[in-house]
């Protein structure tokens, strides 16, 4: 492992004055809250368990703060930033603090919502302090489209890190509980304070480790046919799973039939269900590959 490296990490006097250079104002449209802390982002660092041989990639580098301690630790890092400012500024800001690793940095100027594919080795870790309107959604995406990324750490608001971690029958349990669990083993991994944040959020934000499934969920059914059933199970929670999968089976008679093969009670709600159930409900299913699923709630994503 790589020494720390004296003053190469962002503090809330450089943090200040590279935004003040660059004109940058963080923005509420797009979640910015930079971390001002070194302490903080070397916590993430260790707690992600980056180790020397990890090509890691960061979402939302911001001005570097993250992606410096990163560059301490791992092989290499790819920053997706979407920010035209940033972008073009955080490569010089790399090559000032830390000349010695540039080489070993790579940036992807683009919504990370897009990106399909990566420079150089593909990634074995994603470590970022997401953007708040925006964390699940990318979440989900680069696990999906990154396979070999083995290991998350990702600082989301605590709401959020709730209910990606959140177990069966709990309040919070909902749609972005049962995606991320098709992928990894979920747990909350800590709590980051408001003051390591400029400009200070109004929440509080949480760390959520995920560690990728050693083995696909053992179903037939695919990923599109699961999230189907999790969809339309969660877009009307209160209703029993008899009556919420009518749209997506045909009829409650048909999400009956469905549920009662998969040894599910048609009386149970989605709240209460593992990914598991979800995808022998999946492999239940009425005319398997045609069924429909109802329309999403956009905001049930971050549910």
């Amino acid at each position: 492992m790589n020494s720390p490296i004296p003053d190469a990490l962002l503090g809330p006097a450089d943090v200040r004055e590279l935004a003040a250079a660059l004109g940058v104002r963080p923005t509420k449209q797009r979640g910015q809250n930079f971390v001002i802390d070194a302490n903080t982002v070397r916590r993430i660092v260790r707690t992600a368990g980056v180790r020397p041989d990890d090509v890691v990639v960061e979402v939302g580098p911001g001005l570097g703060s993250l992606t410096l301690a990163l560059l301490e630790v791992a092989d290499r890092v790819t920053a997706v930033e979407i920010d035209d400012v940033l972008a073009a500024a955080l490569p010089a800001t790399i090559a000032a603090r830390m000349p010695e690793r540039a080489d070993r940095f790579a940036l992807v100027h683009s919504d990370a919502l897009q990106v399909r594919e990566l420079p150089g080795p593909a990634p074995t870790a994603l470590v970022a302090n997401l953007p708040y309107n925006v964390a699940v959604p990318v979440l989900l995406h680069m696990l999906d489209t990154f396979p070999g990324i083995e290991r998350t750490l990702v600082m989301v608001q605590a709401e959020v890190a709730d209910r990606l971690a959140a177990a069966p029958s709990s309040k919070v349990y909902g749609v972005p509980s049962v995606k991320a669990n098709w992928y990894a083993e979920v747990k909350r991994a800590g709590a980051i304070g408001r003051n390591v944040f400029w400009p200070a959020p109004n929440v509080d934000s949480g760390l959520v480790s995920l560690v990728r499934r050693s083995e696909p969920l053992a179903t037939t059914a695919s990923k599109a046919e699961v999230f189907a059933v999790v969809d339309a199970a969660f877009a009307q929670r209160r209703k029993t799973l008899r009556a919420a999968l009518a749209g997506w089976a045909g009829s409650a008679a048909a999400a009956e039939a469905a549920l009662v093969a998969a040894g599910v009670s048609p009386q149970a709600r989605g709240e209460a269900l593992t990914v598991e159930e979800f995808a022998r409900i999946a492999e239940a299913a009425p005319d398997r590959g045609t069924a429909a699923a109802p329309r999403k709630d956009p905001e049930e994503q971050q549910r």
